[in-house]
């Protein structure tokens, strides 16, 4: 366990210093969704009806812009070699390295979300399920993410590449996630929806960990 959290504190340290992935992130993420009320007019009772899809189509784009350097950069530089044949397993490994990209470009957004669903008029409840689903539901995207990260590791500019494998795999906590907001602004129950991308989000973890290792090793072969 001690070198499970060193693997996350070393990845914490070389995002913090970097800056430019998670700034890159949160600024697009405000940036689409500022975007919107000036695109569709500013009609109040429209943009709370399009909010809930607004934040998620936003958030789930600006997960991919970081996806492509959750493994490639310590591939470039010869470390991720060093970190496969070290003590932790792989999969531990791969564990580890989304902790670090869910905390690093996808926390900052969550944390943010409340002020920008201010903006597109959202009710309160459905500002706070915003935020809960988010919580719930995004580690799905760095656990599918870490999977074509890994696929598309070895490959320059695999970036595009990557966003066509998990675009679609990412659609299910699209649809749950944005209608747990709707049902909560509809005084509907969300628990039913939020229970969902639990459950997604378990079935990433162990599905993720392992495919993830699995395309690490054939990727590095």
């Amino acid at each position: 366990m001690k070198r499970f959290f060193g693997l996350i504190r070393r990845d914490l340290v070389l995002a913090v210093r970097q800056g430019s992935a998670v700034t890159l992130s949160l600024c697009f993420f405000v940036i689409v969704v500022v975007l919107f009320p000036l695109g569709v007019g500013p009609e109040l009772s429209v943009l709370a009806r399009i909010g809930p899809g607004v934040l998620w189509v936003a958030a789930l784009l600006s997960c991919l812009l970081t996806l492509d350097r959750m493994f490639q950069a310590d591939f470039e530089d010869g470390s991720l070699d060093l970190l496969i044949i070290g003590p932790l397993p792989l999969e531990i490994l791969v564990l580890g390295k989304v902790i670090a990209h869910w905390l690093t470009s996808i926390l900052p957004l969550i944390v943010i979300t409340p002020v920008l669903a201010l903006s597109l008029n959202m009710p309160t409840e459905g500002i706070w399920t915003m935020s809960l689903a988010l919580l719930i539901g995004t580690p799905t995207l760095s656990l599918i993410g870490a999977i074509g990260a890994a696929l598309t590791v070895a490959m320059r500019r695999g970036g595009v590449l990557l966003s066509l494998l998990v675009l679609p795999l990412y659609i299910p906590v699209l649809i749950f996630g944005a209608a747990a907001v709707e049902a909560a602004i509809g005084q509907l129950p969300a628990t039913p929806h939020l229970l969902l991308l639990a459950g997604i989000s378990l079935g990433s973890l162990v599905v993720g960990m392992f495919a993830a290792a699995a395309a690490l090793r054939l990727a590095l072969d």
